[in-house]
């Protein structure tokens, strides 16, 4: 038989090598701070951007689609920032943005059987998981085991993980609690995170949503090291580009001895890399600040600025044949005339420049000085 984690005699306590650590922590920590120093201008536009990848790719790594326009309009209302010209938000992405926000605005809260329960029953607000019913609010049930993580077709599937049995749910929750409060004044921020994620991700106590609470958790525990509720980077877009590496390593440690050493170096190199993958995005916002601050005297309408807007956020090369009459009526919802006057006029204010061709293909792109 399979020697899960959890059935080892050091369960639930987990070890590892502090030494091992030293550098990823370090390196960790480097970046994490050179983000927090360069990113206080643009907090809330920084926000709205990593809350809007962190609920999209939180859903992609359960294999759920969700709309990023209806995304955008759910974390907008709830910063307070413009929704004109959004679609109203889902249900269930409302749950999800909602379960989010509690995690890292509220992180210095007390983590409880409620409130988790909370977090998962908001995710599934129609009480249904695709077309199948979901248990929401509570624990999974006894006659739902085992519960196993599982891949491959039906009769050749491949047992990667599975959890303890739902009698003993209460127990092993409650002691992940015990520690999640004791440890925040005795580990490290970045280590307790990693450990965090391990544990109740290992304990999987609903019948679903386990993934995303657990993601949740951990942005609490990085909220609390931070003791910022403004979430500056998504760990869980990083997870999801490297979701083959995450579960491998995962599996790893899930049939391991309870030496998570190797699980949270991972972790740490992860966290680094989300980190300065934000950093990016800063370095982005300062541009784009600067490009408003050039052209802030030229009285543009709403129409030019939200295209100017999505111009840049493209990036050069980003419109596949440029901008077109076409394009920017799609984006603006105007009349081909209003289209083509709003085009000139950013065109004689130097704001764009028209690509070579002409004709049908006519197309244009952002002045490179700009």
């Amino acid at each position: 038989m399979v020697q899960y984690i959890w059935k080892t005699p050091s369960w639930p306590d987990l070890y590892w090598d502090s030494a091992e650590l030293l550098h990823p922590l370090g390196k960790a920590r480097q970046a994490q701070g050179m983000l927090l120093s360069e990113s206080a201008c643009f907090e809330l536009e920084l926000q709205s951007e990593v809350l809007t990848d962190e609920a999209i790719t939180t859903a992609a790594i359960e294999g759920e689609k969700i709309n990023r326009d209806s995304v955008r309009s759910s974390v907008a209302r709830r910063l307070g920032l413009p929704t004109v010209g959004l679609p109203v938000a889902e249900r269930g992405i409302d749950g999800l943005i909602e379960m989010l926000l509690d995690a890292t605005r509220k992180y210095m809260l007390p983590l409880t059987f409620e409130r988790l329960k909370g977090w998962q029953a908001a995710l599934f607000p129609t009480g249904y998981s695709g077309i199948n019913p979901v248990v929401t609010g509570d624990w999974r049930r006894q006659e739902e085991d085992p519960m196993q993580v599982v891949s491959g077709p039906i009769g050749k599937e491949k047992v990667h993980f599975e959890a303890p049995p739902a009698h003993r749910i209460d127990d092993e929750v409650e002691q992940f609690l015990d520690w999640f409060t004791s440890s925040e004044k005795t580990t490290d921020g970045l280590v307790r995170a990693a450990a965090a994620h391990l544990r109740f991700v290992t304990i999987h106590p609903f019948q679903d949503g386990n993934g995303r609470v657990t993601r949740a958790i951990t942005d609490m525990a990085l909220a609390q090291d931070e003791k910022n509720g403004c979430r500056l980077y998504s760990m869980s877009a990083q997870i999801n580009a490297e979701r083959d590496a995450y579960y491998d390593i995962l599996e790893r440690t899930q049939k391991g001895t309870g030496d998570i050493t190797e699980w949270i170096v991972w972790f740490l190199q992860c966290l680094e890399r989300a980190i300065r993958h934000s950093g990016a995005e800063v370095q982005k916002a300062q541009e784009k600040a600067r490009l408003w601050q050039q052209i802030s005297h030229l009285n543009l309408n709403d129409r030019q600025k939200k295209v100017i807007n999505r111009l840049f956020e493209a990036g050069p090369g980003g419109f596949e044949g440029g901008l077109t009459n076409r394009k920017y009526r799609g984006i603006t919802r105007t009349t081909r005339e209003t289209a083509k006057r709003d085009i000139a006029d950013l065109v004689a204010k130097g704001i764009l420049v028209k690509n070579p061709g002409g004709g049908r293909n006519t197309s244009y792109e952002l002045y490179g000085s700009v």
